[in-house]
């Protein structure tokens, strides 16, 4: 099996455990593997997924104290569905865009297979605490944004990866502060895991900004002015501090791109396409 065909099977697979297996199989595979010049067909709806979690609005999902156990689940089954979508989203770029290098293909399976690993440490602890994934309702934001940006390979660099997915690195340490007070052993579980994801999703949105600013110069586009432009054609939420400024640096923001996120620039500047 080639790798973008590889990578639309595993996107396509219903169960987490399926998609998870196949995954990181086709990750260990990958090096050896042809890279298709054209996008294969999806076998399935894209992307599959199980019938629970009950996707609602995100007003909707309930919010609960993780000092309590079930509050607890709560937070894990939510982080757990971040990371279950981060899968698909990998695997769709591996999968969806066309004319970009090898590289690009490699760096986001790699991705996927992290994502499926984080999935996989948060629902075995779920399962410690008596829950599974789909236990809870969960909203769909993230793969709407991917669908949004489903023909425009900019706009997917710029607005999943280093926006959305970006946001995590600002939240986790605030999360992993809030279990550290409630201080039981499932929590400070819940912070080693979060310690591995944030770790890890650095390198992720690190990968965002390469291709984003990659794709920039290709298009002879601004990419401070442009991701601006970008944010309103896809009406992409616009984030709010505080931000992790030294994991946004370690993940390649700019300090102009800090700049502008914090409102120290009222518009980007001129430039954008």
């Amino acid at each position: 099996m080639a790798l973008r065909a590889g990578a639309v099977q595993a996107l396509c697979a219903v169960q987490p455990r399926e998609k998870v297996a196949l995954t990181q199989a086709l990750h260990r595979d990958a090096e050896r593997l042809d890279v298709e010049r054209e996008r294969p067909p999806a076998p399935g709806p894209v992307p599959g997924r199980p019938e629970k979690p009950l996707l609602v609005h995100p007003a909707r999902v309930p919010r609960r104290s993780p000092a309590k156990p079930k509050g607890l689940a709560a937070l894990l089954h939510a982080i757990a569905h971040i990371e279950f979508n981060a899968i698909n989203l990998a695997l769709d770029a591996a999968w969806r865009f066309e004319g970009m290098p090898r590289e690009f293909h490699l760096d986001w399976l790699r991705v996927a297979a992290e994502e499926a690993f984080h999935f996989t440490l948060l629902s075995d602890h779920l399962a410690s605490l008596g829950h599974t994934y789909g236990d809870f309702s969960a909203h769909d934001n993230l793969w709407q944004m991917c669908e949004k940006t489903a023909g425009d390979i900019v706009a997917r660099m710029a607005l999943v990866p280093r926006t959305l997915e970006a946001r995590g690195l600002d939240a986790t340490p605030q999360i992993q502060s809030k279990l550290r007070q409630v201080g039981t052993p499932a929590a400070l579980r819940a912070v080693e895991i979060l310690d591995v994801i944030l770790r890890d999703e650095v390198g992720h949105v690190a990968i965002g900004n390469h291709w984003y600013r990659s794709l920039c110069r290709r298009d002879g586009l601004d990419p401070v002015a442009h991701y601006g432009v970008l944010v309103e054609r896809y009406s992409a939420p616009r984030l709010q501090p505080p931000f992790n400024e030294d994991a946004r640096r370690r993940a390649g923001f700019s300090e102009d791109e800090l700049a502008w996120l914090s409102g120290e620039t009222i518009r980007p500047p001129s430039g954008g396409r």
